[in-house]
């Protein structure tokens, strides 16, 4: 059976190069030009990605991006920008704000869809070991939850994974091109500063717990998780 896609791009030569390439890859593809329209048709079945442009008629493709994210149906679809913004501080404006990748236009038919696929990958249900219990932060990857003591903490997916990583490989450091292999995929094509961003905010959300610090940069190699050795509960 076929993956279905959805392209919101107000162009519609881009909508026919998508779906052409897409549907040449083997995908199903829906098409549609602005941010309304493409929000009824999510109220159906939702699709398995979503590209979308950035500048949308009406609601931009960054606000879009954001309201799917609130919405619990929609918080773990898996989100691809499109965009001519090609400047390093818009490529981590939407990943910030939610974008699993970001594509800059024009684009490449083989390169998007190996970032879809590169994408679709990270998505899928992966064998992971038991929790982890480090000084009063406990993290299940099972239920995708952080908690320190009673207080559950409030992770983006992103800083989950990285840290479900870094916990799983606690003193190693790791440099920020071996974190995006591991955390974001092989075939994504990001700027290392993103893994700064990222750990920003996982420091940020692990304050509650004291353990922020824990997140150690080593200046000239990356990053590495330093506290007491993890332990299966």
């Amino acid at each position: 059976m076929s993956f279905n896609i959805l392209v919101i791009d107000s162009d519609p030569a881009v909508q026919q190069l998508l779906a052409h390439n897409l549907g040449q890859a083997g995908y199903a593809v829906q098409s549609h030009g602005d941010a309304m329209t493409a929000l009824a048709a999510l109220q159906g079945t939702l699709p398995e990605a979503v590209l979308l442009e950035w500048d949308l008629p009406g609601q931009s493709g960054l606000s879009l991006i954001r309201q799917l994210r609130a919405a619990p149906r929609s918080s773990e679809l898996p989100l691809l920008m499109l965009s001519a913004r090609c400047a390093e501080q818009d490529k981590v404006l939407a990943l910030e704000s939610g974008a699993d990748d970001f594509i800059c236009k024009p684009f490449g038919p083989r390169e998007t869809i190996a970032r879809l696929h590169a994408v679709l990958r990270r998505r899928r249900p992966a064998a992971m070991p038991g929790t982890l219990q480090v000084a009063g932060l406990r993290l299940d990857p099972h239920t995708l939850s952080v908690t320190a003591g009673d207080r559950q903490l409030n992770l983006g997916r992103v800083e989950f994974r990285l840290l479900n990583y870094l916990m799983h490989h606690p003193g190693r450091v790791h440099s920020r091109a071996q974190l995006l292999d591991q955390v974001w995929g092989t075939h994504v094509y990001l700027d290392e500063r993103t893994v700064d961003a990222h750990v920003g905010r996982l420091r940020h959300a692990l304050q509650p717990s004291g353990l922020h610090d824990a997140i150690q940069t080593v200046r000239g190699s990356g990053y590495r998780f330093h506290a007491e050795m993890p332990a299966p509960c």
